[in-house]
């Protein structure tokens, strides 16, 4: 092999290395594009629950853990213990299971897109547009995308596809 045609290998192996390893990295995100565009990521459980009007219409991401549900005809309410997100959108434990960060929070879905094992996952990312709605103390989000894991680290996706409908909340709820 000559010089030249060696450095014209090793040039387009390191760009091929390159571009796969964008690749990986956009594909696997947690959280599509979009939702982090439009999400307010400064904003946390805390401070959610603390200034609730403030935070009205925004998107958020949160983490969680679904603990139960409630429903009507038209929406599933799921509860969700807050786990907090890394850089990378998954959600993990807080530091103190007391803490603030350690509350619970309340995200309407349409029941028609349920998916069937959303029952199987141990945690979920959620982006969801805040409501001006209290659930007992805990604030509720509108679904936008949640992408839950069940405990095998298998993952599915869950995305309204129409996040500028706004429910009203069941009488179940006030």
């Amino acid at each position: 092999m000559t010089m030249t045609a060696r450095t014209s290998f090793y040039r387009w192996t390191s760009s091929l290395v390159v571009v796969v390893s964008v690749v990986v990295a956009i594909g696997c995100s947690s959280v599509p594009r979009r939702y982090i565009w439009m999400a307010d990521t400064s904003v946390t459980l805390t401070s959610l629950s603390s200034d609730l009007p403030a935070h009205v219409g925004k998107v958020v991401l949160l983490g969680g853990t679904i603990v139960e549900e409630e429903q009507n005809e038209q929406y599933v309410f799921l509860h969700l213990k807050n786990r907090p997100l890394d850089q990378d959108y998954k959600p993990h434990r807080p530091p103190s299971l007391s803490g603030p960060e350690a509350g619970e929070y309340w995200v309407a879905v349409p029941q028609k897109q349920l998916p069937s094992n959303y029952q199987n996952w141990g945690r979920v990312t959620v982006a969801g547009r805040v409501t001006a709605e209290r659930f007992q103390t805990e604030p509720v989000l509108l679904l936008l995308y949640m992408r839950g894991w069940d405990t095998s680290g298998k993952h599915n996706v869950w995305e309204n596809i129409d996040p500028q409908y706004v429910p009203s909340s069941p009488l179940s709820v006030h």
